[in-house]
């Protein structure tokens, strides 16, 4: 009998998710058969600032790039991490000051690593 009560509880998001997909299956379907598809040169052509693209647009970026923003992004999460950490710092005594020692100390070998690898030398 609980379980039953239980089920009974997720039958309004059930309801939901049921409403929910049909609405978006008729506005689908809806716009298949309304929408007039009268392809044309002009509008199969590609649009950039009203003349045609002269250079492909899969070019391939310099691996410094990604390595500039993998740096921002572990740095960025040190900072993320810091700042709760020195706000309960009172709070969770040496094992969370050690921890977080052993954390500092990870991020700076590989910083270490990266910058030994030329990460931060750009030319």
């Amino acid at each position: 009998m609980a379980s039953n009560e239980f089920l009974l509880e997720y039958l309004p998001v059930l309801i939901f998710i049921f409403i929910a997909s049909a609405v978006s299956l008729a506005m689908f379907v809806a716009s298949i058969i309304v929408g007039k598809s009268k392809p044309d040169a002009e509008k199969l052509s590609a649009y950039e600032c009203g003349f045609d693209a002269f250079s492909d647009a899969h070019s391939k970026f310099d691996v410094r790039y990604y390595l500039v923003a993998i740096l921002f992004i572990i740095f960025d999460l040190e900072i993320a991490f810091l700042f709760p950490w020195a706000i309960s710092l009172g709070e969770i005594g040496l094992i969370g000051f050690w921890s977080m020692m052993a954390f500092l100390g990870v991020l700076t070998v590989g910083f270490i690593y990266e910058w030994n690898k030329g990460a931060l030398d750009w030319e």
